[in-house]
């Protein structure tokens, strides 16, 4: 009788030193080695235990838009120093190195294009860029996104993904909360629909205003959302807190979501939400995106 060894079908841990760096990535949940270009294939989602990891802005609008669809608007627009602000080094020197990191501009990337044909205003924080924190820029951006939505009958999306309130631009910083907030009301007044696609991390500021204001709130699985860090919390409540009280589980659980969305589901899913709000008919077919390019 012959034996033969078993082909392996999963990379396993031992096998890393065979392999370059650059090749294979753990999953931080589940510790599963998944080649990189398979993780990039399913929109950086384990294929093993379907832990979401993080996408890039870009990556983000590749999933939503049609392709080719998408106009970027105010990729010009840069933050300004109005404080003067230095710590270990000059805020002017970390929005150089944020940019040149991130090859963006700024903490979000806003534009327009169709989803499945429907034209819809986008904007995408990019969490690389100083922590995707909100900046005068990112909520000029964001306004003037809301504005064109308003102008243009257009439904109105913003992918949040935040580490809160950019704390070099002071107070400059907080009145973006109220500058976003203003527009999305007059969106709300209007009947425009607003949908808030809340990822990990979104926290701070951002969760205080705009992520938290849409007609659909919408999150991704296991995604970190609060306002202030847990230790903050419970040395100002007094009070242990119960676990994992900051996922996207835990504030669906206590109303705080409309739903958790699969992200190799999100296009599809908000394609329909958008038709029923618009008042449009289904589709008779669906094709999900292809691949992130």
């Amino acid at each position: 009788m012959a034996w033969f060894r078993k082909p392996k079908t999963r990379l396993q841990a031992t096998d890393r030193r065979d392999l370059p760096g650059d090749v294979w990535e753990k999953c931080p949940s589940c510790g599963e080695i998944i080649y990189r270009e398979k993780l990039k294939e399913n929109w950086n989602v384990c294929p093993e235990c379907g832990h979401h990891m993080r996408l890039p802005a870009t990556g983000y609008i590749g999933l939503l838009l049609d392709d080719g669809s998408f106009r970027e608007y105010d990729r010009a627009l840069r933050s300004g120093d109005p404080l003067g602000f230095t710590d270990l080094k000059p805020y002017r020197e970390r929005l150089a190195a944020a940019e040149r990191k991130s090859a963006h501009g700024e903490a979000v990337i806003t534009g327009e294009g169709t989803m499945d044909g429907i034209p819809v205003c986008l904007g995408v924080m990019d969490f690389s860029f100083i922590g995707g924190s909100m900046g005068s820029v990112v909520g000029e951006k964001l306004a003037r996104a809301g504005l064109r939505a308003l102008e243009k009958r257009a439904p109105l999306l913003i992918v949040c993904a935040s580490g809160g309130a950019r704390m070099m631009e002071g107070i400059f910083s907080l009145m973006q909360m109220a500058k976003t907030s203003a527009v999305l009301a007059q969106l709300a007044e209007e009947g425009i629909p607003y949908v808030a696609i809340l990822t990990d991390p979104t926290t701070g500021g951002v969760t205080a205003s705009y992520a938290m204001l849409g007609d659909v709130n919408l999150a991704e699985p296991g995604a970190l959302i609060g306002f202030a860090g847990p230790r903050v919390i419970e040395q100002t409540i007094k009070q242990e807190l119960p676990e994992g009280f900051q996922t996207s589980e835990f504030l669906l659980e206590h109303g705080m979501l409309d739903q958790i969305v699969d992200r190799r589901r999100m296009k599809p899913d908000i394609v329909q939400l958008l038709r029923h709000m618009l008042g449009l008919p289904a589709p008779d077919e669906f094709a999900l995106p292809s691949p992130a390019a």
